[in-house]
């Protein structure tokens, strides 16, 4: 069980934020499965606050995501507390302030993992969105821009002086994008020294290793992210046969087509790609699912999986 201020989440496990994945139709997957915490993908400030509605779209979510959380990226202050206002009025659980994207583009703007060079900013940021919102604040940062930058412990103080309500930590640096390995030292230092609920995040593949990070670091939580792709069951434990895989598979392209209509069967593509992944013929059947713009055809080709 984890406690950020008011909220209780009963699974220490939650969503890991990823663009163009943890949309609606997956997060209710996710949720499924007993997923702690689900969590939008990282939603721009000024498109919030300059209200662009496709912008406007991505905060929208249902009860059955919840408990949720609303992840804003910006470098203004001030913008990004106008833009935790107006996410505040859609009624999520917690907002969370993106410190962590590696994108070029996100950081080529000042704004993801740029931030952690920059720790004053991030405690004006932080301090800002704070001050304009009633329900917790959180934030997901990386180790340091490089590994001659690794200043996490500046970030964390800045963000503990800013009132911030928890702080997830991504344990690799901006310059190793997603490659390499995640220092989960630096994640249990974090843990040691911080005032506030700390969340581990990087290479879980497991539901056990899950809670084995849990206790040999004694972080109150961890995130995971390209783990669950494809493997919801990550957040309960379960281990699926191909029956379940498939049923799973079925849900979630109705959810697909439910919300993007028959654009949904092409954005399912990659998840399908995701909970195949390893089987006999997957590759033949990745191959035919590239062809398919129906759930019929879909469904016809999964009966191959073994």
């Amino acid at each position: 069980m984890l406690k950020i201020k008011e909220l209780t989440i009963e699974n220490p496990i939650l969503l890991a934020p990823i663009a163009g994945y943890t949309d609606s139709p997956f997060r209710k997957i996710c949720m499924t499965e007993k997923c702690g915490l689900s969590v939008t993908e990282l939603i721009s400030a000024e498109g919030i606050v300059r209200k662009n509605r496709k912008t406007l779209e991505m905060l929208k979510f249902t009860e059955e995501e919840r408990p949720i959380s609303i992840q804003i990226f910006g470098k203004d202050p001030y913008v990004m507390a106008d833009a935790a206002q107006i996410v505040e009025n859609y009624k999520p659980d917690l907002i969370d302030i993106n410190l962590g994207c590696p994108a070029r583009k996100v950081c080529n703007s000042g704004s993801g993992a740029a931030l952690s060079r920059d720790p004053a900013r991030i405690e004006s940021i932080a301090s800002e969105i704070v001050k304009k919102c009633t329900i917790p604040v959180t934030a997901k940062i990386r180790t340091g821009w490089d590994d001659g930058n690794k200043n996490y412990m500046d970030v964390v103080k800045a963000l503990e002086n800013s009132g911030i309500s928890m702080i997830a930590v991504h344990g690799r640096t901006r310059a190793q994008m997603y490659s390499g390995r995640a220092d989960w030292s630096i994640i249990e230092d974090i843990k040691k020294h911080s005032s506030v609920p700390v969340i581990g995040n990087g290479d879980i593949t497991s539901h056990e290793m899950a809670f084995e990070k849990i206790n040999e670091t004694g972080v109150d939580g961890v995130m995971i992210g390209r783990g669950a792709m494809g493997n919801p069951w990550i957040f309960s434990g379960k281990t699926p046969g191909i029956e379940e895989i498939i049923e799973m598979i079925s849900l979630h392209i109705d959810l697909m087509t439910a919300e993007y209509g028959e654009y949904g069967i092409r954005l399912m593509r990659k998840h399908i790609a995701s909970y195949i992944h390893g089987f006999r013929n997957s590759a033949k059947i990745r191959q035919e699912i590239m062809h398919h713009d129906s759930k019929r055809g879909i469904m016809e080709s999964l009966k191959e999986l073994a």
